[in-house]
């Protein structure tokens, strides 16, 4: 065949996967359909297929990585299969996919009509048509909408725009512009007349993607991806925006379970590590919580503690900074908060361990075996090829001895985007040698998985990654980078973190108050604090060398303000840790915009939900203090503190010395208060029923196969409220909100 025409023929099939070969090409192509999902792989012979880490439905994933054409773990479904001379058909009941012969354009539809289409003439690079890599170009309709990406920037919609695929440090980010940041993947959905789709490209080369903002003449319009990987396996998921999300979710398997404490305020500042008497330093953090009354879960202990000069070297203790790290740890472990020590995967090549690591072939090297170098803060450094066998356990053991035996149990991966785009440097690859720039993420993602195997498996532990791909969900929690401090980050900040939950990132947070730039002013200071008590990462870090860092009493007469916003968030702890196991369970986002349940909701709107039951209305604009809300349209109404709302438009103060506005969905129930024993608020119903599961744990201990939840049945007539609870070993503290004011009878069961 010649350019531009590539013809296929079905060579091999079973129930529910079929073979197709490109006519006189090394050129393959596969289909594989599983529940509301199918995989289309073009596979060349003369380019190895790399493994994947990112889709994992079962769960098991070796370090090595995954098959990436396996079916573990999917439910596979058989589609009705037919051909004729110019396309082959098959049909399910979520799809019909009709695939011409004649370089395999896709025409997709649902019981709506066609979905999409690739691209009209040639959608995919089969020789090479449209230059190095591989593409994907999709059609395009005018008014479609755009959600994902990871933490990529600009409005939730991202139709029109175009993004790397890639990630990078990106310290002081713009979140209205900047691109790339922290995360890289090349996962969206697109909403269009039709329905929605997901796509997922599985792929860790670098490459870029385009809404509308690339155009061709000679073409109807279309969506583009491309990247720098020949081979190119992509899924399409279907179904509603809300069940694309969860179904991408469940395809990169199960999501890391966080002890409870992790979800408490956590301090961190690059200042205090940095100073020469870190020790006294960070001891006074835990002075000034109790003398302000705040209850943190852990600290963030920034990489000065690794510091020999200007310079830092992980898996060094300073110890003129801090004498006994073990002292430390057991200080800060008495008054019940956990470390988080940052690490580093770049080692400087006057690091102490540099030449041990050099000897054994554990660095990135280059063609003539020497270990690459690259620049990395004060000096050169050469990264460790975590695909190497002795590189991974040697950074492993080092975590454990360094770390995990000294007290600090939980990591800190940072810095880990491995900034290397040179051709002519080199990864073992697990026996398979790749170029390291075709590859980048998976080296933050292996360095994650080493640092958690070190951890204590007695318990549950907490890892958290800046870098991350899809998968990372399983093994860590991230955080959305560093941030810039203004107003208008804040809010785009918040659109940043609808797109995570979007994209299948659902346990994370910012730095609260803006990690780069100025100080935050007071206003911003107290309006950050009161959006970030409703997202899961609850934590105020920055680097401010020219002033304070932001913490919480960065302004010693907003104390009172903060202390009562801090307080909300401790007594929301119940509520948001059983959020997060739902999550865990379910694979559904813990804060996500409202249009996810309620389609006709603004997709840009500053109100977003936390948790399935609270509406968090926050305020983004310098200056104003009051809110207006759209009130979701739903039967059952929503409250205000103990007032019911019906859906409509309310205008609420929202004074900076007090609580932000949050309402509850009428039919919830709230545990609030204490994360031993809470209060479980109940918001009646008009009329009908409800349930609710509570996980009643000690929030750290690894959960049998059945663990401890208590039930609660709530029934609502004219008169009465009936409430039912089974599995509590004592009575819980019950309060029924409602406005009618009937008579409540109660049931208990052990």
């Amino acid at each position: 065949m010649s350019k531009y025409q590539h013809l296929f023929r079905l060579i091999k099939q079973d129930n529910s996967s079929f073979e197709f070969r490109s006519e006189g090409e090394n050129l393959s192509a596969r289909i594989d359909f599983f529940d509301h999902i199918i995989r289309v792989a073009f596979t060349k012979d003369d380019e190895p297929l790399m493994p994947t880490y990112t889709v994992c439905p079962d769960g098991i994933c070796p370090k090595e990585g995954r098959d990436k054409l396996s079916v573990q773990g999917f439910r596979k479904v058989a589609p009705v299969a037919s051909q004729d001379a110019a396309k082959a058909i098959f049909e399910t009941d979520f799809c019909r996919i009709e695939a011409e012969l004649l370089n395999f354009r896709m025409h997709v539809y649902t019981q709506n009509g066609l979905l999409f289409e690739d691209r009209d003439n040639i959608s995919y690079n089969f020789g090479h048509e449209l230059g190095r890599g591989s593409t994907h170009y999709i059609s395009r309709e005018k008014d479609e909408k755009i959600y994902g990406l990871g933490d990529k920037t600009g409005n939730v919609n991202k139709a029109g725009e175009s993004f790397k695929i890639s990630a990078g440090d990106a310290m002081g980010f713009d979140a209205r512009k900047s691109d790339p940041l922290y995360k890289q993947l090349p996962f969206y959905i697109c909403e269009n007349s039709k329905g929605a789709y997901g796509i997922y490209y599985d792929t860790y080369s670098s490459g870029e993607v385009s809404f509308g903002r690339e155009l061709n003449n000679y073409y109807e319009p279309f969506k583009a991806f491309k990247c720098d990987e020949e081979n190119l396996v992509f899924y399409i998921i279907f179904g509603s925006v809300e069940e694309i999300v969860t179904r991408f979710s469940t395809m990169c398997g199960p999501i890391l379970f966080p002890p409870r404490w992790t979800l408490k305020y956590c301090g961190s500042t690059m200042t205090y590590t940095d100073a020469p008497d870190a020790d006294r330093q960070l001891r006074s953090f835990v002075e000034k919580c109790e003398e302000n009354g705040i209850e943190p879960g852990g600290f963030y202990l920034s990489s000065g503690y690794t510091q020999i000069g200007e310079k830092r070297y992980v898996f060094h203790w300073n110890n003129e900074k801090i004498p006994s790290p073990e002292a430390l740890a057991a200080y800060f472990k008495e008054h019940g908060i956990e470390f988080l020590p940052n690490v580093k995967p770049a080692f400087l090549t006057d690091h102490p361990l540099y030449k041990e690591i050099a000897d054994n072939g554990w660095f990135l090297k280059y063609d003539d075996e020497t270990p690459a170098v690259f620049p990395f803060w004060s000096g050169m450094c050469s990264y460790l090829d975590l695909t190497d066998p002795g590189a991974y356990a040697f950074w492993r053991d080092h975590v454990k001895t360094e770390l995990v035996d000294k007290g600090y149990k939980n990591i800190w991966n940072d810095n880990n985007e491995y900034d290397i785009l040179d051709e002519n440097v080199w990864a073992y690859g697990f026996g398979t040698k790749r170029r390291a720039c075709e590859i980048r993420p998976l080296f933050s993602f292996l360095m994650t998985m080493a640092s958690l195997e070190a951890q204590d498996k007695g318990k549950r532990t907490y890892s958290v990654s800046r870098c991350g791909i899809g998968g990372l969900q399983r093994i860590a929690t991230t955080w959305t980078g560093d941030n810039n401090t203004s107003f208008d980050d804040f809010r785009y900040n918040h659109k940043m973190a609808m797109t995570m939950s979007l994209s299948g990132f659902y346990n994370f947070g910012q730095d609260i108050g803006g990690f780069a730039g100025p100080q935050p002013g007071r206003e911003l200071f107290i309006r950050w604090i009161q959006y970030g008590l409703f997202t899961p990462r609850f934590t105020l870090h920055s680097w401010k060398p020219d002033g304070e860092p932001t913490m919480p009493w960065l302004y010693p007469e907003l104390i009172p303000v903060v202390k009562k916003l801090f307080d909300l968030r401790q007594a929301l702890i119940p509520y948001l840790y059983n959020e997060v196991y739902r999550s865990v369970k379910t694979h559904r986002p813990i804060i996500y915009p409202v249009f996810l349940k309620y389609p006709e909701y603004d997709r840009e709107s500053d109100c977003f939900f936390f948790g399935d039951s609270i509406l968090a209305c926050p305020v983004f604009d310098e200056g104003k203090s009051e809110v207006t809300v759209s009130l979701p349209d739903t039967d059952t109404g929503w409250y205000l503190n103990d007032e019911l709302y019906t859906a409509g438009i309310v205008t609420k103060p929202a004074p900076l010395d007090d609580l932000p506005v949050w309402f509850v969905k009428a039919g919830s129930i709230l545990p609030f208060g204490s994360e031993t024993a809470p209060e479980f608020k109940i918001y009646a119903l008009k009329e009908g029923s409800f349930s609710y599961e509570y996980l009643n744990d000690d929030g750290e201990s690894l959960l049998p196969d059945k663990p401890p939840i208590i039930h609660f049945e709530v029934g609502c007539d004219a008169e009465e409220i009936t409430i039912n609870i089974c599995g509590a070993e004592i009575s819980p503290r019950v309060s029924v909100i409602d406005p009618l004011k009937r008579v409540v009878n109660f049931s208990i069961k052990g």
